[in-house]
């Protein structure tokens, strides 16, 4: 079969479009998508375990579904990749972690489950740090991801595989999460739409403290549509997780079109508690003022959100301990230095500690809050500096000041995490490095579908303006570079055999 190479940079809803009119066989657009990993992957290591045989037997039962005229799921026919903290079943999920490099899950978890349901295809899974730990998506048993516009830069993460692979248009869908970032700001690295849902809209039955808002399950696309419809699929109550409640898939396929023009939106550089460098300072002033006249109002505001490093610190290390004990337990020595610190970070700390920070998120959201009583919007930068070497583990310093810990780097995304108000980052264009900028879009407290309208109105404006519109990565001209990708990979990860039980990750980037 002669496969079509312009399928695979269609979008997600318009292949299910084409699916659901006979004009494209889901076989056809899995053929193509393997065809365009086969080509892209080598340079960019965004995809890692694969399950093509069993992908093509699904995508020919996709293809008899359309045939005999069988009702279709809203995903249904397209080819997924799925972040590899996420349980696949008879397929290799390894948390990026050596202890696990064997571990293949009898079940789904719920978030794969639904999207199966929904018809999605797994062909593979996507590339993560050790256990979902920073966000620079390099481990031990897959190597590093590559950013698409230079590999020789970091994707970001901890949902980078994710993020490289819809940049590389090597499959339509792919699944993120996000504690500190991780949807986030590997989407804002490689230009493209991550978003961080309330908590319980999407529920995650992989985190270990289920009453805990920090850790959620989002959606990742090319576009806001593309992302609305992985949401639409994966919504609703889950005993998995006690936040999750009952809503309407159909709600979320298309979020009520905002009137740009009505909206009273703020911005802001750092928070007030962030550093940042001032090259992205430049770019994000330079950013706003090519579009605050698509507004009612766009005017900066300032925050006032206490400790807010050290609220995250805490509630940050009271899931990394729940969830990675057992692992770190039997063999601490066989964890990366991230992993390693966040649980002895945690361990240390006292219920005192907690019950501080508990209350501190409390005051914080209230704080935020009343900031936001003016504003519909708030937008501010998704990262504090252009994507840096991959061999880098993480920023160690920024605008000159050193960086307390490894994660610190990430504050302009986990300070509104503590607010657990939805956020998304946006493309808008590139920044000063001619790398993409992520716009971080923040919402009112449950605002979620009037975050996604407002963000599908920015994404058309923003296509008109070439300082805004979002950027494509020149896949003809990806090199591999040195040192390569999978330069840090101790032995191959093993195909088949089932090894333990892994720890239960939070992604915390």
């Amino acid at each position: 079969m002669a496969h079509d190479d312009s399928l695979v940079t269609r979008s997600a809803v318009e292949l299910r479009q084409l699916i659901q009119t006979r004009q494209v066989s889901p076989v056809e657009l899995l053929e193509a998508c393997i065809v365009r990993i086969e080509a892209v992957n080598p340079f960019v290591n965004a995809v890692t375990a694969t399950c093509f045989e069993r992908a093509r037997r699904e995508a020919r039962d996709a293809e008899r579904a359309v045939r005999d005229g069988n009702p279709l799921g809203l995903l249904h026919g397209l080819p997924m990749g799925v972040k590899d903290l996420e349980a696949t079943e008879g397929l290799l999920t390894t948390l990026g972690s050596p202890l696990y490099r064997d571990h293949v899950p009898t079940a789904d978890n719920v978030l794969v489950a639904r999207l199966r349901a929904a018809g999605a295809i797994v062909a593979g899974k996507t590339n993560v740090p050790e256990m979902g730990a920073g966000a620079n998506t390099r481990n031990g048993v897959w190597g590093a991801t590559g950013n698409p516009f230079d590999p020789r830069l970091n994707a970001g993460g901890s949902s980078g595989g994710s993020a490289a692979a819809l940049a590389c248009d090597m499959l339509p869908v792919c699944t993120g999460s996000d504690t500190g970032g991780s949807l986030r700001i590997p989407a804002a690295l490689c230009g493209v739409v991550g978003f961080r849902p309330s908590p319980g809209l999407v529920p995650s039955s992989r985190k270990l403290l289920g009453w805990t808002p920090i850790s959620v399950v989002g959606p990742m696309g090319r576009t806001v549509a593309d992302a609305c419809l992985q949401l639409a699929a994966s919504v609703g109550a889950s005993v998995g997780d006690p936040l999750s409640y009952p809503v309407d898939p159909a709600d979320w396929l298309a979020p009520p079109a905002a009137d740009l023009a009505s909206l009273r939106v703020g911005w802001t550089e750092d928070f007030g508690v962030c550093d940042v460098d001032a090259s992205i300072r430049a770019d994000f002033r330079r950013k706003i003022a090519a579009m605050r006249h698509l507004f009612r109002s766009c005017d900066e505001v300032r925050f006032d959100l206490g400790d807010a490093h050290r609220c995250f610190d805490v509630l940050r290390a009271e899931a990394f301990v729940a969830g990675t004990r057992e692992a770190y337990e039997r063999d601490p020595a066989s964890l990366g230095p991230n992993t390693r610190a966040n649980f002895e970070i945690g361990a240390a700390m006292s219920l005192l500690d907690s019950a501080w920070a508990q209350a501190e998120q409390t005051r914080i959201l209230a704080r935020f809050h009343a900031t936001m009583a003016d504003c519909d919007l708030i937008l501010a930068p998704t990262t504090p500096v252009s994507p840096f070497p991959w061999t880098t583990l993480y920023a160690d310093s920024i605008d000159g000041k050193p960086q307390s810990n490894y994660y610190r780097w990430l504050a302009l995304t986990y300070v509104v995490t503590l607010t657990t108000l939805p956020a998304l980052s946006l493309p808008c264009g590139v920044d000063h490095a001619d790398m993409p900028f992520g716009l971080q879009v923040i919402g009112g407290f449950r605002a979620d579908r009037q975050v996604l309208g407002a963000a599908a109105a920015l994404e058309q404006a923003f296509a008109g303006l070439a300082e805004l519109r979002r950027p494509r990565p020149a896949l003809d001209r990806l090199r591999a570079v040195e040192p390569a990708l999978t330069s840090i990979v101790t032995t191959p990860p093993g195909s088949t055999a089932a090894g333990a039980p892994p720890a239960t990750p939070t992604s915390a980037a």
